[in-house]
């Protein structure tokens, strides 16, 4: 069955899917993102993405297509009609089709709206087998990451990088300190046993699953800081791992080759794998879907 997708307004086969070509996506990467996991139906975190496409849009000045609850039900539908209970939903808003002309058209355009969704493999049953490596690299990218901007060169050259070491994902540094990886939110544990995350600023993207992990954190009384660290600080620590809406809490075993800790999980990258399952089984936070 030929996967479908909403373009602005109508449901199509995806193969016949298309955008204008002075969509300023296309011309400018005028817009921005969302990547939203689906499990057994159920949309996880959907408020979190979507207060942060809101968020984005109205950084850049983009008008939101449509209200949130009638977007909802576009996601559901684009679920539905491609029969995904397991996936990967993307919204893509940009500011629209016009006349090619870097300053804003004097007249807004509708924004565009594209959404797709491909299945994925269930949720990983355990952190065994649920672990990468990752490069470290320069942060090339430009000053407003905390915006998901569609403008994803730096994060693309980065991840190629990565790819050709035998790695999976490319861990950036900037000015000696580490940021974010190329496509997630980059966590230690430090010699002292404490978790420590980026603090957030320009800098990073306000991560969902970040966010989300923070909260189950909290509730569960662990401790951590959100402190910025070195480079130095990540080559030191006993355990690294990832976060992201397609990698929940996924184990650094090695850095640029070398092993991390044990260059196995450890402990408490397992506990918090362990408690953010329980989130994403148990806490849905999705459209009402079963």
């Amino acid at each position: 069955m030929s996967r479908i997708a909403y373009v602005n307004g109508r449901y199509a086969p995806q193969r016949d899917a298309a955008v204008n070509v002075e969509d300023r996506g296309y011309q400018f990467a005028d817009g921005v993102y969302e990547v939203v996991y689906l499990r057994q139906g159920g949309f996880v975190d959907m408020d979190r993405h979507l207060g942060r496409l809101e968020r984005s849009l109205d950084q850049v000045r983009i008008r939101m297509p449509m209200r949130r609850a009638a977007l909802v039900a576009v996601l559901d539908e684009v679920a539905r009609r491609n029969r995904v209970r397991d996936g990967l939903l993307y919204i893509q808003v940009t500011r629209g089709v016009a006349r090619r002309d870097h300053a804003f058209p004097a007249q807004p355009p509708v924004p565009a709206l594209v959404v797709t969704i491909r299945g994925v493999p269930p949720y990983p049953a355990s952190v065994d087998g649920w672990s990468t490596e990752a490069i470290t690299w320069p942060d090339e990218r430009w000053a407003r990451c905390d915006i998901k901007s569609t403008g994803l060169l730096p994060n693309v050259l980065a991840r190629q990088a990565a790819r050709e070491a035998g790695a999976s994902e490319a861990i950036l540094i900037r000015d000696g300190m580490v940021t974010e990886g190329a496509a997630t939110s980059i966590w230690i544990v430090d010699g002292q046993g404490l978790v420590r995350t980026r603090h957030l600023d320009c800098g990073i993207l306000p991560g969902c699953t970040r966010d989300a992990l923070l909260a189950v954190m909290a509730g569960a009384g662990l401790a951590f800081e959100q402190r910025a660290f070195s480079e130095a600080e990540l080559r030191a620590a006993p355990e690294v791992f990832l976060t992201s809406a397609t990698s929940f809490v996924k184990a650094i075993v090695a850095v640029n080759g070398r092993p991390v800790g044990t260059g196995a999980p450890g402990p408490v990258t397992r506990q918090l794998f362990d408690l953010f399952a329980r989130h994403v089984h148990g806490g849905r936070n999705a459209t009402g879907r079963a």
